[in-house]
């Protein structure tokens, strides 16, 4: 009984679709958090507790090589594959890091943001075998290893530090003057606690906070700097100096503002830790906040979370008005296109294209986030004639990104109709982290037809038995084919195999195995069992 009125309660307080709530499902293997906007998933990210995380990681490295046809420097930090680290970003331009907010960065060989340095520089201030501090700022992709920096930043929840800068500054993306005026005020004061080899940045998240809330951040981040100064000084090369926090505590620390109605946790330690958390940075209301979760079904069933991500992450998106996305992710780019679908639109047919166009923007900046899509991004909108309508797409879109803390480059809707932008990339998408090539189409999504097997099957029949022909031998093949290549063999193409056996003699039998891959086939000798012929995997995996 005290159960039942234990979980009703539970129930109860429940609020209906917050304005902004955030879903924190914790398992042994996989972390995974939902923010949630009204009930619909905005921002989702994974993290596998067992693998180490790299991107914001502090290392102390080694460098092993210098390549001046690169313009850049491979450097040991002591994994398997060594980071790779432009020659400019041994000394970044400060004035660029008031851009990233975060302290992230990531770099352009197009667009150099750090002092050039000629190939002699650089082997004097950093010759092969030589020791440098160097910051992860994107992850390994593929073959590529990570891609590191010399410019160091340290995040905080509303500041960043940068040890080795000279910069003090107010972060761009906060445009009131008078808030930046304020917080030019405040800064001035931390200044006085800072290192004075260190620089800071006041982010974002520290419109309309309180001076006591700045110091607070500092007294951390500055714990942390000292244990990593701590770390540079005792440990040997190649190590790891400093670690960013696991995802649930980035998340409170990025993602917790003061309009987040509610933070949801479905694991009794996780909730715990957040709750200490939060009673050291927040407000008493942002303690009241956090919910353990203690229904019966998983936490993401409950709030319609997983049924949304397995949309999400679907080829074919659907569009509130009938139009649909279809979004490929190749090595070179991210192509999406454009469909009006079952869309008519009330008005006029250009007005049907204008809704469906904005519609499609939207859910395109939702999908980036969502899967972490980063690099080139082409978007085949619908042919727009005006060029007022192009220009209110590509505001809508502009705005739509507005929210994205990546950061995104646009192009104007060309007379073709393609929308070219840019997304910062740090890490492999969501998509190459959780799923991997089919063994048997190899990524291409696609297998032959039956009418294409029976072809090969045939003409492979034809050159085994002029072969066993040549060398006088009888001809008494076995082919073993899936089902649904017998079922064409012995239906449609039943004369063809009849007119080989006729032509050429011999006897020919055939075998159904249903646990065969559908491309793969064997030509066996029949009296002797040896193999004259496989093609494609034989058995499933």
């Amino acid at each position: 009984m005290f159960e039942f009125l234990r979980r009703l309660r539970w129930r109860s307080n429940e609020k209906q679709h917050p304005d902004r709530e955030i879903i924190i499902n914790a398992e042994k293997l996989e972390v995974r958090v939902a923010v949630l906007e009204k009930g619909k998933l905005e921002e989702f990210q994974v993290e596998h507790p067992s693998e180490e995380r790299f991107i914001g990681s502090i290392f102390k490295g080694r460098i092993q090589n210098l390549e001046n046809d690169l313009q850049a420097a491979f450097v040991n930090i002591g994994i398997k594959k060594n980071a790779f680290l432009h020659y400019w970003d041994m000394n970044p331009d400060d004035e660029s890091l008031l851009d990233d907010d975060d302290g992230r960065q990531e770099t352009s060989r197009k667009k150099p943001r750090g002092k050039r340095f000629t190939n002699e520089e650089v082997a004097a201030s950093h010759p092969v075998g030589s020791v440098i501090t160097v910051q992860v700022s994107k992850g390994p992709i593929g073959t590529k290893g990570p891609r590191i920096t010399a410019s160091l930043s340290l995040p905080g929840r509303y500041i960043v530090l940068m040890p080795g800068s000279t910069l003090r500054g107010v972060s761009r993306k906060i445009g009131d003057a008078k808030e930046r005026q304020r917080l030019k005020g405040i800064l001035e004061k931390l200044s006085k606690f800072i290192p004075e080899d260190c620089g800071i940045i006041i982010r974002t998240a520290g419109m309309g906070c309180h001076r006591s809330e700045f110091f607070n951040d500092l007294r951390a981040v500055l714990a942390s700097y000292n244990d990593m100064k701590k770390a540079i000084a005792e440990q040997a090369a190649p190590c790891c100096v400093y670690e960013e926090p696991d995802l649930v505590m980035r998340v409170i620390r990025d993602y917790v503002t003061k309009d987040i109605d509610r933070i949801v946790i479905d694991d009794p330690k996780v909730y715990e830790r957040v709750r200490r958390e939060a009673n050291k940075i927040f407000k008493r209301r942002f303690r009241n906040i956090v919910q353990l979760y203690e229904g019966n079904y998983p936490i993401f069933d409950h709030y319609g979370v997983e049924k949304q991500i397995e949309e999400a992450f679907r080829r074919k998106i659907a569009l509130p008005s009938g139009g649909y996305l279809i979004i490929d992710e190749t090595e070179a780019l991210i192509a999406v296109d454009v469909n009006t679908g079952r869309h008519k639109g009330k008005g006029s047919q250009e007005e049907a294209i204008l809704e469906v166009n904005i519609e499609a923007v939207e859910e395109v900046a939702r999908q980036l986030r969502l899967r972490n899509i980063g690099g080139l991004v082409v978007l085949d909108l619908i042919d727009m004639k005006s060029r007022k309508h192009r220009q209110q797409v590509y505001r809508a879109f502009k705005n739509a990104l507005r929210r994205d803390k990546a950061r995104t480059n646009v192009m104007e809707i060309s007379e073709l109709g393609l929308l070219e932008m840019t997304r910062q990339r740090f890490e492999e998408s969501l998509l190459s982290q959780m799923h991997q090539d089919c063994p048997y189409c190899h990524g291409k999504g696609l297998i032959k037809s039956p009418l294409q097997l029976s072809v090969d099957v045939q003409r492979r029949l034809r050159s085994l038995i002029g072969m066993l022909k040549a060398e006088k031998r009888e001809v008494d093949l076995q082919v073993c084919i899936h089902p649904v290549v017998l079922e064409r063999l012995r239906t449609e193409d039943e004369a063809l195999i009849r007119e080989i056996q006729d032509n050429y003699g011999g006897r020919l039998s055939f075998k159904s195995d249903p646990l065969r891959q559908a491309e793969s086939f064997t030509i066996v000798d029949a009296e002797s069992g040896q193999t004259l012929f496989a093609a494609g995997e034989q058995k499933p995996v």
